[in-house]
């Protein structure tokens, strides 16, 4: 009797907990969702309708978010840049938000919906910032609609570079995170809560030592970007085409592009966006490549002094 009275007794207490953590797990979806359903307007385009948030003042700025993202992503350094004398608008690409997945999702299509975003807008030129999986979309729009490129910027690139100069294959239980994880919310979530630093290193790419040792400010930068990936739900179609554009990166004519041209990356990003970085800076005529010694893909530990230099570069 008193081996089944505990069996009954721990039953109890993991279906409690299990309820708990499901009416966490609710309220901060719910909350997440709430958050990303203000702020931002849809521009019915050419292209078909694109979210857009837009702030600041200054020469203007097409923020183009990575993975995960939507507008929500880019609003944290838009609120910077735009601090700085710049205007900002941060879009959600294909599949994120309220931006939806048509039938040719490829970059150039991308790009040229960022011109369509643009024209909706009445802004004949303005400088391009991809950030990460936004960079094959960004080097598009460079090459594409060159003169209404006033100046490019590239930071962490999800870009093409030779294979033997390519990243070592991801782990399995990193290939489950990005490919299963990211695709639901109570995995993510879960994941999220029980084993922070397993998220930081799969899906953020960032070595958790780095976030360890960072300043206080910079490991709530961190959490905030974790739980505004939520919710994922809304991201599904969006991070899938951005694993398809992965899976089939190929040479652009970096070459052609004219635009002045910022690269930033980190030799520590688990990506591996450094070694694409520094190709992708090598060919186009008069680029700079910047590096910081460490950070990850989010660059701990560099994010003021990363923005203080967009934003020089930018005005």
């Amino acid at each position: 009797m008193s081996r089944k009275f505990v069996v009954i007794s721990m039953s109890a207490l993991v279906v409690a907990a299990l309820a708990v953590a499901w009416v966490f797990y609710r309220r901060d979806v719910a909350r997440e969702a709430e958050r990303v359903a203000h702020g931002s307007q849809v521009a019915n385009t050419r292209c078909g309708p694109i979210e857009y948030a837009a702030l600041g003042d200054g020469p203007t700025v097409l923020l183009v978010h990575g993975a995960g993202g939507g507008f929500d992503q880019g609003l944290g350094i838009a609120q910077e840049l735009a601090a700085r004398g710049i205007k900002v608008v941060a879009m959600s690409r294909f599949g994120y938000l309220r931006t939806p997945l048509p039938a040719d999702a490829t970059p150039a299509a991308q790009a040229d919906a960022h011109a369509c975003l643009l024209d909706a807008l009445g802004i004949e030129r303005a400088a391009i910032v991809g950030i990460s999986a936004g960079a094959p979309s960004s080097l598009q729009f460079a090459l594409r609609h060159r003169r209404r490129t006033s100046a490019l910027a590239l930071v962490v690139p999800l870009a093409y570079a030779p294979r033997s100069e390519r990243t070592p294959e991801l782990s399995a239980l990193t290939r489950f995170m990005l490919e299963r994880a990211v695709r639901s919310d109570v995995l993510y979530w879960s994941a999220m809560k029980a084993a922070p630093s397993l998220v930081m290193k799969t899906v953020l790419a960032t070595p958790p030592a780095v976030v360890e040792a960072a300043s206080d400010a910079e490991q709530a930068r961190v959490r905030e970007l974790m739980q505004r990936l939520l919710p994922l739900s809304l991201r599904t179609q969006g991070l899938l085409n951005d694993a398809a554009v992965a899976a089939a990166l190929e040479r652009y004519p970096l070459e052609n592009i004219t635009a002045r041209t910022l690269v930033i990356s980190l030799p520590d990003d688990l990506y591996g966006t450094h070694a694409s970085a520094k190709y992708t800076a090598a060919r186009i005529p008069g680029a700079r490549f910047l590096e910081y010694p460490s950070g990850g893909h989010v660059w701990v530990g560099h994010h003021e002094e990363m923005v203080n230099e967009l934003a020089a570069f930018l005005k």
